[in-house]
């Protein structure tokens, strides 16, 4: 029998040949966000990515902040970022790293850069360096203050770190070519003058390394071996590699693009998403019709699915856009054996049983998930008066309707089949009540065979039912149709939440946990709200619903 061939993505590929041929002996990995908004399902490949790496390996995976722009970052976002990795299950060794714990180092390496000729300090404006920098198809033309003496460079960079220039009056460049054909090349800035409290060194500092001066170092120095990040960086590579070969490092990392997930019709960008959070569009970071981990969370999504959606998406090179219904499906995967499937009645209407005893209430025994016996049973009450589903009773059904109408006989899930004898109006014509009459020989499982029914509907007995509020999600933005507009507006669904305030659920559902999810019987998998709920007013958020048209091909995998 031949050996099933693990295909391997060109990353471990590249750490394969890296570690045959001596060029590292351990692997270390690291997600370094920077800490200016709240992660997104995107950065939930990076993470997993990196820290599946070097669990593959048997190597070390960082966390580490890339706090080098005190501008945007926030104690907030970095706390909100470190429960994101961890519910991912990411394990960083209790260990969390912050790029502004090499402030010192960086500033060193910028002295060493200026002593070697390769940095100089640079007195042209922002509008002026741009300026200067050229085109695409023309070279850049040298800054006047290029040629500065080493010495004098060393005295203007010691000015500024000690406060004595004002915002934007100076800047560090490195020294390179004004005429190379990437424009990342052509003397970069690499520290910049901004008198900023920073939220992990306070005022210690009022000079700033730029990001692409820091990230190298911050690599170099945690000895990280395999720097992966998306494919934007891709033109940013020799400038990193530039970086890491004047300092001299001996074990340089390596940086290694790859390609972004996207997600079609959803927002996904920090700034979109911090536009809808200030506009008041969404109500946090976290409403769950986002896409930030902290919302899928929220929303009732699970590690499990997560993961699961990143094997099937892959690692590439090439730039791909996924349907929202994947992630949909892995979720439905992750929960269809592990979720109670429960009663809950939605839009409710009350039906009673005119011929059961009035002060008789019976137990019925119904399977928590048929698809997984392990989960076992539970005991469902069941009285004279109880609620179904509105859609579930029709005055004048449509042919091949064989829910309940009246003269027609349906099965009660797990109990008796009722039939309709009569209804109840309202002043403005709506029904307020149904009446039916039961067959006591019918109760499920007494092995009753006398006649069948076509159709079978959920119910919630009236007596002991739970009360609740239920949220039903869609994404935020229409199908099929840009984000935003061409006048700059939001293309946003008018129907991305509907609320039900009334809803009634079994019993069983007294003591739910937030964040616990269950199958609503019939409409989809749900989760109690963390944020909303409170002893006395529970939430739930429609996770998904139990339709899909996503069907999966060949799954990818992604260690």
């Amino acid at each position: 029998m031949e050996e099933e061939v693990v295909s391997r993505h060109f990353i471990e590929q590249i750490i394969d040949k890296d570690l045959a041929e001596g060029e590292y002996k351990k692997i270390v990995t690291r997600f370094p966000p920077e800490p200016n908004g709240y992660l997104h399902i995107g950065h939930a490949k990076s993470i997993l990515l990196n820290y599946g790496l070097a669990q593959e390996y048997g190597g070390a995976f960082h966390l580490r902040f890339d706090d080098t722009n005190p501008t945007k970052e926030k104690t907030e976002f970095v706390e909100s970022i470190t429960r994101d990795v961890e519910w991912l299950g990411a394990d960083y060794d209790n260990t969390v790293y912050f790029a502004s714990d090499y402030f010192e180092q960086m500033y060193e390496a910028a002295v060493k850069l200026i002593q070697k000729g390769k940095a100089y300090v640079c007195d042209l404006t922002a509008d002026e360096i741009r300026e200067y920098r050229g085109t695409l198809t023309e070279p850049g033309k040298n800054s006047p203050y290029r040629d500065r003496s080493i010495e004098e460079n060393l005295k203007l960079f010691e000015g500024m770190k000690n406060g004595e220039f004002p915002d934007g009056s100076k800047v560090l460049r490195a020294k390179i070519d004004m005429s190379a054909p990437n424009m990342n090349m052509r003397d970069p800035v690499i520290y910049r003058v901004a008198h900023m409290t920073h939220h992990n060194t306070g005022d210690q500092w009022c000079i700033y390394p730029m990001y692409d001066f820091a990230h190298p170092i911050e690599d170099a120095i945690e000895g990280v071996t395999h720097s992966i990040c998306t494919l934007e960086f891709e033109d940013h590579r020799p400038l990193y590699d530039w970086v890491v070969r004047e300092l001299e490092y001996e074990h340089p990392p390596k940086q290694i693009e790859f390609a972004k997930l996207y997600l079609k019709n959803v927002v996904t960008g920090k700034r979109y998403i911090k536009q809808l959070v200030e506009e008041g569009i969404v109500d946090g970071w976290d409403d769950p019709r986002l896409v930030s981990l902290s919302a899928l969370r929220r929303r009732g999504f699970t590690p499990e699915s997560i993961k699961l959606f990143l094997n099937l998406t892959g690692v590439s090179k090439a730039q791909s856009t996924c349907d929202y219904a994947m992630l949909e499906y892995c979720i439905r995967e992750d929960l269809k054996l592990k979720a109670h499937r429960m009663m809950a009645v939605l839009d409710p209407i009350r039906l009673i049983i005119d011929n059961y005893p009035e002060d008789q209430v019976e137990y019925m025994e119904i399977e928590n998930n048929q698809e997984n016996p392990d989960l076992g049973s539970r005991k469902v009450p069941f009285s004279r008066e109880l609620y179904i589903e509105r859609e579930d009773f029709m005055e004048e059904p449509p042919k091949k309707y064989f829910r309940l109408f009246p003269g027609n006989e349906v099965r009660l899930k797990g109990a008796y089949f009722v039939t309709c004898v009569d209804y109840k109006k309202d002043a403005d014509g709506r029904i307020t009540e149904i009446h039916c009459t039961y067959d006591p020989e019918t109760r499920s499982g007494s092995g009753f065979e006398g006649r069948k029914v076509k159709g079978t509907i959920h119910w919630v007995d009236a007596g002991t039912c739970v009360d609740a509020e239920v949220r039903l999600y869609e994404n935020i933005v229409k199908d099929d149709e840009p984000v935003r507009n061409e006048d700059g507006s939001w293309n946003l669904n008018p129907n991305s939440l509907t609320v039900r305030k009334n809803c009634k659920l079994e019993q069983s559902f007294q003591g739910a946990k937030p964040g616990e999810a269950f199958q609503f019987m019939r409409h989809g998998y749900f989760c109690v709200d963390t944020k909303d709920t409170t002893g006395e007013h529970t939430v739930f958020n429609r996770i998904v619903s139990l339709k899909s048209s996503y069907k999966p091909s060949e799954q990818k995998e992604m260690r």
